[in-house]
């Protein structure tokens, strides 16, 4: 094989193993998805609702695709009517994900998960905000 043929497969044979990528078809090993937002250029907030049937997690995680975004805050609102805030001011790229986020208490049912942010988008172009969990 010539070496363009051989380059051209390997780029196929990598876009292929992203393709077939847990995060690309919207579930990490153990995590489940909870809820997501597309967010725009702006200083915004969003809650991302939780039904109580989905459970109770020990651990949260955002991952944000196409655009970084800047977060400012995070708080955990949980069935009880308690809430965590979660010190989560980091500026996470295109595909990369927040650290894990250790609920913090035993039983705890999430209602609600509020994010302040601001995606680092030009011309309205959106960042996708997706919300993790695991048990």
């Amino acid at each position: 094989m010539n070496r363009s043929r051989k380059y051209a497969l390997s780029l196929l044979a990598l876009a292929l193993a992203l393709l077939a990528s847990p995060l690309a078809a919207g579930r990490l090993h153990g995590w489940e998805l909870l809820g997501e937002r597309a967010v725009s250029d702006a200083l915004d907030h969003d809650v991302i609702p939780v039904t109580a049937a989905k459970g109770d997690f020990k651990s949260l995680k955002v991952v944000v695709r196409r655009h970084a975004v800047q977060f400012r805050d995070m708080k955990i609102h949980f069935g009880d009517g308690s809430v965590q805030d979660v010190e989560l001011r980091a500026v996470i790229p295109a595909g990369g994900e927040s650290r894990v986020i250790d609920v913090v208490g035993k039983d705890r049912v999430i209602r609600s998960v509020e994010l302040t942010y601001d995606a680092q988008t030009l011309r309205g172009k959106k960042a996708h905000i997706r919300l993790f969990g695991k048990n």
